[in-house]
């Protein structure tokens, strides 16, 4: 007999009772399975992934005094550079040089010669830049110097084409320029300063 203050339960109720709640837990549980499928979410979503450092100062390969010759296609000499030494970075693709030394014959017997203390060349070779008492040197024929001298310059050796943003001094058989950015059509021989442009000649 029920005690006072209870009641009977049928059984069929209790157990009743057991599966739903069985079967709200088991629906809870696919409902979080079904969201995680859905939003597509892991565990190493929630870990730190490890950052990945790249040494772009890593060399993979290096040569000691380097000499390339390049020419043009009718066979005649294009340039010819030499250097104490040429570092390629594995990373960037970028070759740094030691003291470059670049011959630039344009086909004739006349080049400009161009050096500096480094260098770097782009992975493709077609741009050359030039950093550190950069110089520019070339003969005529009949012997007269032209010398350009700058702290950086860039050097397209297939188009013959150099410029630069720094200040620039150009030393030729009249007298002496000096302006600020540079741009030298050297197939030509052809040199344009581009401002603050201040001329010392002699008289003649």
């Amino acid at each position: 007999p029920p005690r006072r203050g209870q009641c009977r339960v049928p059984v069929s109720q209790i157990m009743l009772s057991k599966k739903i709640r069985n079967t709200l837990l088991f629906g809870s549980i696919t409902a979080i399975f079904a969201a995680v499928g859905y939003w597509n979410i892991s565990p190493e979503r929630f870990l730190d992934k490890p950052v990945v450092h790249v040494d772009e100062s890593a060399i993979d390969y290096y040569a000691t005094n380097a000499h390339s010759v390049q020419f043009l296609p009718d066979g005649k000499l294009q340039y010819e550079m030499t250097s104490d030494k040429v570092e390629h970075l594995k990373a960037t693709e970028v070759t740094l040089l030691t003291n470059p030394d670049l011959n630039m014959f344009r086909g004739t017997e006349f080049p400009w010669h161009v050096q500096s203390e480094k260098g770097e060349v782009n992975p493709d070779g077609t741009q050359v830049e030039l950093i550190d008492s950069v110089r520019i040197t070339r003969f005529d024929e009949k012997n007269r110097r032209t010398l350009i001298t700058t702290t950086r310059m860039t050097v397209f050796p297939q188009q013959q084409y150099a410029q630069t943003e720094r200040d620039v001094r150009i030393d030729g058989a009249g007298g002496v320029s000096t302006g600020k950015g540079m741009k030298a059509y050297l197939k030509e021989s052809r040199i344009h300063l581009l401002s603050n442009v201040r001329g010392q000649y002699e008289a003649r």
